[in-house]
């Protein structure tokens, strides 16, 4: 699941490894997530966040579960853009990531195949410890992307997952592969 609206989502700023504030908003998203979760009858056995608090916080609303603060699950790092403009992000139209270009020309950031390993190998770790098979993950929209680039059997261009605020991705897991089941706005389905 994604954390709730933050500052500087509402001021369009790149928010990677820096981090901001959940807004009002925000806080009212991950309410209605926890509603939707009741709805649902879903209870969870396990939780994890990522160490950014925009996250940590978006969890601490859904559930009272002791739950891990997580670097590997943490938003990728955008490295000299951190904080500026998201007009600076680059243009990237027919494919589905940033690639390298956040790590390349010495802009200090991550490729997205490296936010990908760490998010597989850190949820997977997760998933085999874990003391039940219902966990709330709560991570971030880039990360979330680059993990499902990595299951998914379908090229993701052209196609439309729901990655907003307070996404959740409904994921399984075979014992070592995670499989997409679907993406949820509980925002719009409560």
């Amino acid at each position: 699941m994604r954390h709730g609206e933050t500052l500087f989502n509402v001021y369009h700023r790149v928010q990677g490894a820096s981090d901001s504030p959940l807004t009002a908003r925000g806080i009212a998203q991950a309410k209605e997530a926890k509603a939707f979760f009741k709805k649902r009858g879903i209870h969870f056995t396990d939780a994890v966040s990522s160490t950014q608090e925009r996250a940590s916080d978006t969890l601490e609303l859904i559930t009272d579960l002791p739950y891990q603060r997580l670097k590997g699950i943490k938003e990728w790092n955008f490295g000299v853009f951190e904080g500026q403009s998201e007009t600076l992000n680059p243009k990237h139209p027919g494919e589905a990531s940033y690639g390298t270009f956040f790590a390349d020309h010495g802009y200090g950031g991550e490729a997205m195949l490296d936010v990908q390993k760490r998010m597989v190998a850190t949820l997977t770790d997760v998933m085999q410890h874990a003391k039940g098979d219902t966990v709330l993950a709560v991570s971030h929209g880039g990360a979330m992307h680059a993990f499902l680039l990595h299951y998914l059997t379908w090229p993701l261009t052209g196609y439309q997952i729901y990655t907003g605020n307070c996404a959740i991705l409904k994921m399984s897991f075979d014992g070592s592969e995670f499989h997409f089941i679907a993406s949820y706005d509980p925002l719009q389905q409560n």
